[in-house]
């Protein structure tokens, strides 16, 4: 039972500053759980843990948990693409140490360090695994490569909040936010400071016009202060897909019409309450399933942030998004 090769791979500025300390109790605490094949790798950017998480599988891994938040979490789910290696034969765990866990969270993944372990140990044992969709993003004339993510992306307000949550100075303070705000208290403040920078780029450019077309066809034509874009049920902190599996095969749209600054405040209490489903033609809201395909232009021809997973990537012209692959996540 606990000779089964465990990696874990840990960045080492996620989450709270008490977050921080978890990684060094890892190792020890899965050895209280029989688990004694365990090795314990730290980086400190997301690039290392990718290009560690690729290394990992080629010589053989197959049971990967990353230990850190959500952007850390999407560059070890890339690294496990990169690879090349069937994605059946991996399973991915989420060790909560970040802020926004959200697919921790939806795992069922405590966030008390000594818990999180014991349920991984039994999850792993039992091979308790959900089956999650993996949603690509490309911008064809972008120089970028598309990118790939688990859990949520987004434009505008959604687009800008890494600006504000992913460089590293940023790091330090998301630490203090998260001590004393809980996981979510970096990205209320990255929301908050990315719907400054939108009301200021507002006021001195034109606001940006978007259509967005679902499996081929132009749904809307319409200016959006966000774009949220979801693969299933994420849970009470992004309330909209209820219910919906992470591996339906088909993933979502959520808008918030641009109805004017003095209405923003409103829109946003009525969404992370999910009261805005209730009414959704009063607060400018809309929703989308895509089975096949979801594209979305902006009216310019200049750079615009995507928001996947936490980290940005920077498009032109238009962003599509599909679905790819699937994954086994790790789940209580």
């Amino acid at each position: 039972m606990g000779n089964k090769k465990i990696d874990v791979i840990a960045t080492t500025i996620s989450g709270s500053i008490k977050d921080w300390g978890k990684v060094k109790r890892i190792i020890p605490l899965f050895k209280e759980c029989g688990q004694n094949n365990v090795s314990l790798f730290v980086v400190d950017r997301h690039s290392e843990a990718r290009k560690k998480t690729t290394e990992l599988i080629k010589t053989g891994s197959r049971i990967i948990i990353s230990a850190g938040g959500s952007g850390t979490f999407n560059s070890i789910l890339e690294g496990c693409l990169d690879s090349g290696i069937n994605l059946n034969e991996v399973k991915l765990g989420f060790l909560r140490k970040g802020s926004a866990d959200l697919i921790g969270k939806t795992l069922g993944m405590p966030d008390n360090i000594e818990e999180a372990i014991e349920v991984f140990n039994t999850s792993i044992n039992e091979d308790k695994t959900v089956r999650c969709d993996i949603i690509q993003a490309v911008s064809e004339e972008s120089c970028n490569p598309p990118r790939h993510f688990i859990g949520y992306g987004g434009a505008e307000i959604f687009g800008n909040i890494p600006y504000f949550t992913e460089n590293r100075f940023i790091k330090y303070y998301k630490g203090i936010l998260s001590q004393l705000f809980g996981d979510l208290g970096p990205f209320f403040v990255g929301a908050s400071l990315a719907t400054l920078r939108k009301t200021m780029r507002d006021l001195i450019h034109k606001k940006t016009k978007w259509q967005v077309y679902v499996d081929g066809e132009e749904v809307s034509e319409n200016y959006y202060q966000a774009m949220i874009i979801v693969n299933g049920d994420l849970g009470p902190d992004l309330p909209f897909a209820k219910s919906a599996p992470l591996g339906s095969g088909e993933f979502y749209l959520f808008a918030i019409r641009n109805k004017g600054l003095l209405k923003l405040s409103k829109q946003f209490k009525h969404a992370w309450d999910a009261s805005i489903l209730d009414n959704p033609d009063k607060w400018g809201f809309e929703s989308y399933t895509i089975k096949e395909s979801l594209e979305i232009k902006p009216d310019h021809n200049t750079i615009f942030p995507i928001n996947v997973d936490g980290s940005t990537m920077n498009c032109i012209q238009s962003a599509k998004f599909k679905i790819c692959n699937q994954i086994n996540l790790i789940s209580r």
